[in-house]
């Protein structure tokens, strides 16, 4: 157990998020700079310039040399920047900790890079000094792409621990949709079987262009050389697998003026790069068909994603839209990210008019389709029907009686009315009609009045009760 003061291990929590993956992808490229000069027997003048720019490419910032730009630069280690940005901040942030604390965590993650690439900035331009070719970055470009690289680490970071806290309704706003997490494991899924298709896709063309990856390699004899080309094709991946994305949702990728779409290709110069081998080559034929494949399984991903939670109609299809724009913008943002300028081949990327919104009704038409078929969307309950709670001030046996009571009757007409001098009268007697209450009071009066006084003859009789049975061969009383 760490014996140090609360106030020693939060500042060393804040350094290690401050410089850790900073100083880490310093340190791993100082040693491929040293690496290549030591191989190819150079002096070490620009190695401090080589570094620090090397450290701005990782962050996508643009390197210029001898006066051609490469804006195109790999996303393998911008990514893995983002990853170590995001796991030092979610271990510094507690998921109770006080917002004062989750601040200076997102704001050590921030300032820690903004601060070495101030330094990057001036040593790079320190060296361009000495080495001529070696040109300066734009400074507002330098720390945009610094700045950004950090801010996506950390939002994934600090969310993923205080993700919870965030969906809780306060006292200055309301909460969030409940599906709303839901939305966003949806659009992450999306993004993966995508990415993770089109890398099955581009392995097989790598198969089908083997001799085109082979004549690649032989531009250079020496094993060095094949392996820095192996490593840089590793780098280059990521946009590879953009690129093919891009193609299989509808949109366009585009090298130099080497165009390739899901139903023409035009061919062109490419660089002498192994892994750009896959693209394909005109004439396309019906391998479009499988990249369509590659975007409806993708967007079936996200729609049995949204349907593991049945919901209403509304916040069903509201789960699917949004998980369809936030798979949309992140796949626009790499495809951003992984273009750029290339020296003489020209612009490298994706269409970036139609590859968002091909993603978005790719993954909001197929992905709400299968919402539907996989039972994500529940019918609203009815309502129960309201039931009358009886009142405690009324008598349950007033009620009874008052509806075993007699309707009133209405009044006899007046040539029906009985005549006021008396009952009326049938033959020698008149008809006497009593009611039930009037036979009920007379047989109450019947019953208080005292009986009459005891007969000693008759108790004579009944004192004998063997007079009273008879036998059935005797006859009557009296015959004997």
């Amino acid at each position: 157990m760490d014996q140090r003061p609360v106030g020693a291990r939060q500042a060393r929590e804040l350094l290690r998020v401050a410089f850790g993956p900073s100083l880490v992808a310093l340190v791993v490229i100082a040693a491929i700079v040293l690496l290549q000069l030591l191989i190819a027997n150079s002096d070490m003048t620009g190695a401090l310039g080589a570094i620090a720019s090397m450290w701005l490419g990782v962050h996508l910032v643009p390197v210029s040399i001898g006066g051609a730009e490469l804006g195109v630069l790999p996303l393998m280690p911008a990514l893995a920047m983002v990853w170590g940005t995001a796991r030092t901040t979610a271990a510094a942030t507690s998921p109770n900790a006080s917002w004062f604390v989750t601040r200076w965590v997102v704001a050590s993650a921030l300032g820690g890079p903004l601060l070495i690439a101030a330094i990057a900035l001036a040593v790079v331009h320190d060296a361009a000094s000495v080495l001529t070719e070696l040109q300066t970055p734009h400074a507002l470009r330098a720390f945009g792409g610094v700045l950004a690289v950090h801010a996506i680490g950390a939002m994934v970071g600090v969310g993923s621990r205080i993700g919870g806290r965030l969906m809780a309704p306060t006292s200055g706003r309301a909460s969030l949709p409940a599906w709303l997490p839901d939305a966003v494991r949806a659009a992450v899924a999306g993004v993966l079987a995508l990415v993770g298709l089109s890398g099955v896709v581009m392995a097989g063309s790598l198969v089908v262009h083997w001799s085109t990856m082979d004549e690649l390699y032989s531009i250079t004899d020496s094993m060095f050389g094949q392996f820095s080309l192996t490593v840089l094709s590793v780098l280059y991946i990521p946009n590879v697998l953009i690129g093919t994305a891009a193609v299989a949702v509808g949109s366009s990728a585009h090298v130099g003026l080497a165009t390739f779409s899901s139903f023409t290709v035009f061919g062109g110069d490419i660089p002498a790069l192994p892994v750009l081998a896959a693209v394909p080559s005109p004439p396309l034929g019906p391998v479009w068909v499988a990249l369509l494949i590659v975007a409806a399984a993708s967007a079936v991903a996200v729609g049995q994603q949204c349907a593991r939670r049945p919901l209403p109609v509304g916040p069903a299809m509201g789960k699917v839209i949004v998980a369809s724009a936030l798979a949309a913008l992140t796949m626009a943002l790499l495809g951003y990210a992984g273009g750029g300028r290339l020296g003489n081949f020209g612009d490298v990327g994706v269409d970036q008019t139609t590859f968002g919104p091909a993603v978005f009704l790719w993954f909001a038409g197929i992905g709400a389709l299968t919402v539907v078929m996989a039972g994500g969307v529940a019918r609203r309950p009815r309502a129960p029907k309201t039931v009358v709670a009886p009142d405690p001030d009324v008598d349950p046996e007033s009620d009874v009686e008052a509806d075993a009571a007699p309707l009133p009757q209405s009044e006899p007409d007046s040539d029906d009315a009985e005549p006021e001098h008396g009952p009326e009268v049938v033959g020698d007697e008149p008809l006497e009609a009593e009611s039930e209450a009037e036979a009920g009071v007379e047989a109450a009066d019947q019953a208080d009045t005292p009986p009459d006084p005891p007969n000693d003859t008759a108790n004579d009789i009944v004192d004998d009760p063997e007079e009273h049975f008879m036998a059935d061969d005797d006859g009557p009383p009296g015959t004997h």
